[in-house]
């Protein structure tokens, strides 16, 4: 009787990633053997742990790999089909130099293109994010695809949206230049929420961590797009085994459009006395960009004041058959997880 074929084996950059594990999760439960880049290989044991894989387990393999350096992605790479490019800096403050972000993105993600392309990989699935679409076009409403691109000439972009934008310029630009036969897509989330697995989380989870901690005795006048990571793993997923090309594709991650404000009554609605911190006033714009003054986190937030960035999902879900779940439930699961786990001060 014929042997079946061979499981794929990947790489997915960043393990101990928010994003990334979830993935892991999937990819191993779909039968994939995956390789996965951490910067330090002494967060193994931990990591093996959290993912529920045993020490010696091949079915995954750990590589010690930085973005801000070569050792390490030619052996991380070595004998994968697919790569799922997840790791990049994501700050929970205001770094003084945009470079701080905006080198290690850009770099890394070269680097880790570079990897794939010399490994033979067939299909690379690059996270971007919606702050390489949706900034830079002004104040008011708008309403973005990924026709958009974030305009990094406009003043006041922050550094994190600065790194996304360009590290996906570069990496499209480098792909259609030495990529080879490299077949290239991003999937571009808006603020990933939804269920914490460890005190290990993404600092987009701060926001509901905030909230329920009381950290905010007010709520600026501001929203995000919301998406639930298990449904940016899902999308991560379909791209990489879509039976057709993904060449130059791109793909919105969004579940819906929330202003904090509605956030906070989600949270208060379905927590109850668990969220007896989280504020119901208003804060007025001229007090935040008042503050704004003297702080940079909140000179961030005063340049969103009234700023809805409203991102269309209908390509990822006419291609690719995805169906996010509602905001809601990404807050909630957040919100509960994170007391759980011990992670709000009450």
């Amino acid at each position: 009787m014929a042997s079946s074929a061979p499981s794929p084996r990947i790489l997915v950059t960043g393990g101990s990633g928010y994003v990334a594990g979830v993935l892991i999760r999937q990819l191993l439960a779909g039968g994939w053997q995956v390789n996965t880049s951490v910067r330090d290989l002494a967060r193994e044991p931990e990591l093996r742990q959290l993912l529920g894989v045993a020490s010696g387990d091949d079915q995954l393999r750990c590589f010690a790999a930085d973005l801000t350096a070569d050792a390490g992605w030619a052996e991380a790479a070595a004998g994968c089909s697919h790569l799922a490019h997840v790791a990049s800096p994501l700050p929970a403050g205001v770094p003084r130099d945009a470079n701080e972000l905006i080198v290690p993105a850009r770099d890394g993600a070269l680097r880790a293109l570079k990897a794939a392309r010399d490994a033979g990989v067939r299909r690379v699935v690059m996270t971007s994010s919606v702050a390489a679409i949706a900034y830079g076009h002004g104040p008011g409403e708008h309403h973005l695809t990924e026709a958009d691109w974030t305009n990094l000439g406009a003043p006041g972009i922050p550094p994190y949206v600065q790194s996304k934008a360009v590290a996906e310029r570069a990496a499209r630009d480098w792909v259609a230049r030495e990529g080879g036969g490299l077949e290239f897509c991003t999937v571009n989330p808006s603020v990933v929420l939804g269920p914490v697995a460890s005190a290990d989380y993404s600092a987009s989870v701060l926001i509901v961590r905030r909230l329920l901690e009381g950290r905010l005795p007010a709520l600026p006048n501001i929203g995000f797009g919301i998406v639930d990571v298990r449904d940016v793993a899902e999308l991560h997923w379909r791209a990489l085994t879509a039976p057709q090309r993904m060449a130059d594709e791109r793909f919105i991650a969004c579940g819906g459009f929330l202003w904090l404000r509605e956030i906070a009554a989600i949270l208060r609605a379905e927590l109850g006395d668990q969220a007896r911190k989280v504020p119901t006033l208003a804060l007025p714009d001229w007090s935040v960009r008042l503050l704004a003054r003297f702080s940079p986190t909140v000179r961030a937030a005063a340049s969103e004041l009234g700023t809805a960035r409203h991102q269309d999902s209908s390509h990822a879900r006419e291609r690719l058959g995805w169906v996010p779940r509602a905001p809601r439930e990404a807050i909630v699961a957040t919100a509960r997880d994170l007391m759980a786990l011990g992670s709000v001060t009450r």
